[in-house]
């Protein structure tokens, strides 16, 4: 994601020269280079035009402090422009009514129905809210079962009529359904089409009449770029919905759509899809989106998804055992499995300042870890849990079970080992400087 526009603007920065003041001739060049960067990324026009122009008023006559060169101010000025184009913070779903209802729409193909699981299972899990989903795309053959699947994943239950043609008696049927059963939140999945067209906008326009929703989100494939960027504001002109949902920013796009999008059709981005997992949904902050394109990483969004799946019994648990230096191979695969749990790996690297230049041509393997699941899986209970067992005999019988080489299984042992002893060392550190401040605080004779 965005990986081309990143390397550009750096490339950009670099060529800014002269000490003292920015002016108009060192900038020059500079500025040129960035917009032609922005339209490569398939940013609008006018945008990218508006956005440099923007950046050279702000930057002219800038004092440049001693120990900051003219290249490093400018990087602030592009960052704070760039957030400022995607809507400068974070905005959030207004859901008052009860039950709250969101409308979905979009292009087929934009992945409205997947975004509609994803959303079900944040709301879930992370709002305590219980959701409804509903089947309204009537026309699109195995859409009702797509939703089903989706809805059976993230274990939400899904609203159908099985023969009824009309979205809109469908979606009020559900409503009243989610009264009864108490169900609080109703996410309303709607047909597509190919492009658009009369028949399609008059349909959600009916229906987001007839529902009144809270949020009526546009969901748009990002690698579409401007195609997306058209379409969102056709859909706004007939539809004012409240809402962005930018979907597959994991692929190759070039992030013309985020940058561009904001701006075309004045509504915040609320959402970003980074994945096929359920889990693969993030809330847009346009600052941690700047942050990536500058090649900043993201530390926040990292320290949020390790929060995520952090279990402070379960750490409790463990750090006992690594005092003890009982760690085994069972606490091993249940680290692996947070970690995955956070999301693809590349991109996790990604979010760490500097790494992301540095792998952007390395091929991370989103199964990297298969290879070693499969390895402990071929243990036994008991091997598992007492590591030193493993002697050599088991070792040869541990790789044929998990169909690897007898030097896998010894590389991965002395790496287990390795981090067992890391840790303990930390633990027994992390106690020994909690002593010395307790002693510190006691009273003295």
């Amino acid at each position: 994601m965005f990986e081309n526009l990143s390397e550009r603007l750096e490339r950009s920065f670099k060529t800014l020269k002269g000490e003292g003041r920015i002016t108009e001739i060192n900038v020059a060049e500079t500025l040129k280079d960035i917009r032609r960067a922005l339209l490569d990324a398939d940013v609008n026009y006018k945008v990218a035009k508006a956005f440099t122009d923007e950046v050279k008023q702000k930057a002219l006559g800038q004092n440049v402090l001693t120990a900051v060169k003219p290249g490093q101010l400018l990087v602030k000025i592009v960052h704070d422009e760039l957030a400022r184009l995607m809507g400068s913070t974070a905005s959030d779903l207004v859901l008052e009514n009860r039950p709250s209802v969101i409308l979905m729409s979009g292009l087929q193909g934009s992945g409205k129905t997947t975004f509609s699981g994803k959303l079900a299972q944040w709301q879930k899990t992370k709002k305590n809210r219980r959701p409804l989903l509903v089947a309204c795309d009537v026309y699109r053959p195995a859409a009702i079962e797509q939703l089903k699947v989706v809805g059976e994943t993230v274990g939400v239950p899904v609203y159908t009529e099985e023969g009824n043609m009309n979205p809109v008696e469908i979606a009020q049927n559900a409503i009243r359904e989610a009264k009864q059963k108490e169900y609080n939140l109703v996410i309303v999945d709607t047909a597509g089409r190919l492009a658009v067209d009369e028949q399609m906008m008059q349909e959600i326009s009916e229906l987001k009449s007839a529902l009144h929703p809270d949020e009526t989100l546009f969901v748009v494939d990002s690698m579409t770029g401007q195609d997306a960027v058209n379409t969102a504001k056709e859909f706004n002109d007939r539809l004012d919905f409240s809402g962005i949902v930018l979907t597959k920013l994991d692929g190759d796009t070039r992030g013309g759509a985020a940058l561009s999008i904001r701006t075309v059709v004045d509504k915040p981005i609320k959402f970003i899809g980074t994945g096929e997992k359920m889990e693969a949904l993030d809330v847009f902050h346009p600052e941690r989106m700047a942050d990536r394109i500058l090649g900043m990483g993201d530390i926040v969004s990292l320290v949020e998804r390790a929060q995520e799946q952090y279990d402070e019994e379960e750490a409790r648990r463990l750090q006992k055992k690594i005092a003890k230096n009982k760690f085994d191979f069972n606490d091993f695969l249940g680290q692996i499995q947070q970690i995955k749990k956070m999301g693809n790996i590349k991109e996790l690297a990604s979010m760490i300042p500097g790494v992301g230049k540095a792998i952007k041509d390395i091929d991370i393997d989103d199964n990297a870890f298969k290879g070693i699941e499969a390895i402990i899986y071929s243990m036994t209970p008991y091997e598992r849990a007492n590591p030193a067992c493993l002697n050599q005999s088991r070792r040869a019988r541990i790789a044929a079970g998990s169909g690897s080489k007898i030097q896998d299984v010894n590389r991965l042992l002395k790496q287990f080992d390795q981090t067992r002893k890391m840790m303990k060392m930390v633990t027994d550190k992390k106690f020994s400087n909690m002593m010395k401040g307790m002693q510190g605080r006691m009273p003295k004779r």
